[in-house]
Formats: structure tokens, sequence, C-alpha cells
């Protein structure tokens, strides 16, 4: 028989959030999971949920690799979450009683997301709608390594509950993502084209801090909404510091220096 619902996520070394992540979609008829070669036991605890595992031998970016998943699916619809994601039982809920009568084909989730352990309801992070519930063979994700989306052509129609998204558990996370989607950011963007300055990389950061803290109000969210302010702010900045550095000419030793060394 044909699942009516996959629900589809992409993991490497999620040893630590797979298991709750699984267990929030056990309602699903078919569990996808494209691996890029954890070096845990992501693999094994994914099987032991009854999911269907294929391990890549590479990684082509988020988008592409989400594909990957969404290829294998077999199901009439489609549920994409990230391993650090939790379908709450009334979401889950929700997801059940519309499928059974459906009036779009694709739907967003409102995603509710942690910082440092308390959830953000300001600082622009609420509600996120976020597409992730699709009819099977109307939508693909973005072919670009980061920051990837749905892409459907239509007007998708709106859930109520939300996605819970605990995505910085502490600063140490915060800071390595951060370092890491930075330098991901720098390239795509030195890829495409776009150059930067130094004190453009600071303007930049300043503004991402003001926008965040004072614009979209995180101060209401208390302490956690200046660390996450100031986070973002320093990572908007090394994102064009470092393009900076990728578009700086390149300077060889001259004739001296070579005959020092």
């Amino acid at each position: 028989m044909t699942p009516f619902l996959s629900v589809i996520l992409i993991t490497k070394n999620e040893a630590a959030h797979i298991d709750a992540c699984l267990d929030a979609v056990a309602f699903a008829d078919e569990i996808i999971v494209v691996d890029a070669g954890s070096s845990d036991d992501t693999v094994a605890r994914a099987e032991a949920h009854g999911a269907t595992v294929t391990v890549t031998g590479d990684w082509p970016g988020f988008g592409p690799q989400k594909n990957r998943a969404l290829d294998l699916a077999r199901g009439q619809w489609v549920l994409s979450i990230d391993a650090d994601e939790r379908v709450t039982p009334a979401l889950a809920a929700e997801i059940r009683a519309l499928l059974a009568a459906p009036a779009h084909d694709a739907y967003r989730i409102p995603r509710l997301s942690s910082y440092c352990g308390r959830f953000i309801r300001h600082s622009g992070w609420w509600p996120d709608p976020v597409l992730r519930l699709f009819r099977n063979g109307r939508a693909r994700f973005s072919d670009v390594p980061l920051h990837e989306s749905v892409q459907f052509d239509g007007s998708p129609g709106m859930l109520s509950q939300p996605l819970l998204h605990y995505t910085y558990p502490d600063l140490d996370s915060a800071i390595t993502k951060m370092n890491r989607y930075s330098s991901d950011a720098a390239a795509a963007m030195f890829a495409r084209g776009k150059r930067a300055s130094l004190p453009g990389a600071f303007g930049h950061g300043l503004w991402t801090f003001i926008r965040i803290y004072l614009l979209r109000r995180g101060f209401l969210d208390g302490r956690e909404g200046l660390l996450l302010a100031v986070g973002a702010g320093i990572g908007s900045f090394y994102r064009y510091a470092k393009l900076s550095l990728l578009t700086r000419p390149r300077q060889l030793p001259d004739e001296n220096s070579r005959t020092r060394l």
C-alpha cells in the first residue's frame, strides 16, 4: 500500500536529538532519514525507530540533501522536519485532522524556537511560519547549500499549533553554528559575485543588533534576547568580514622575502 504521510529528515551526528524527534512523528506511515555519514549512532537509533535510512558519502548542501530525502518518500503527503525540531501531540493531532480533508496542497507551520533554554517570542523569531507539509510531487527544496526553503507554486494554508525548535541549547552551540554558518554564507556570497569591506561588515553587524533588539523588541525576551541580538550581530559582522577577506587581492612575497625564506 502507498503510505499516506511520509516524514523526511536529514542527519549527521544527531544522536542527542534523533530519539525524541522520531518518537514525536511515530504517527506517520513512513519515516525517511538521509544521513551524511554520522560518526555516532544516529543511523542505528533511526533504524530502531523503524526509519528507512540512506547514508550518503558526500555533502551537497542542505537543499540538495533534503531533495534526496524527498525523492525517497513514497507518501501522498510529506512532512519535512529537522532533527532538533519536535512535533507536539497537539500539532500531530492537527495534521491528522487536516489531512482527512485538506483544503490546500501545502501548509505552513508556526515554529517556536528555543535559545539557551528559553522559547523566544519576539526578536523576529515568532511565529516564524515555515512551509513543511505538502502534497508529494507539488513542491521541492531550493537547490542551495544554506538556508534552503520549500518551493511551492500556490497559496499554502496555515496550521495553528507550533513546531518546537531546539536550535541553540547553549552559547557554545550558538557560537559554533555562527562560525560555521558565517563561513558558508561568505563563500556563497563570494560565488554570487558579492563583495564587502571591513567598515561595511561593522555596519551590517550593528544594524543586525539594532533590528533584532530594538525594532523587533528582542529586549522583551530578557537576558536571552540580549544574547541572541548580540550573537546575531557578531555573526553578521563575521559573515561580511570573511567575505572581505575572500575578496582582497592575494599578496605574494617579494624576491627579498623569498630569499630570506
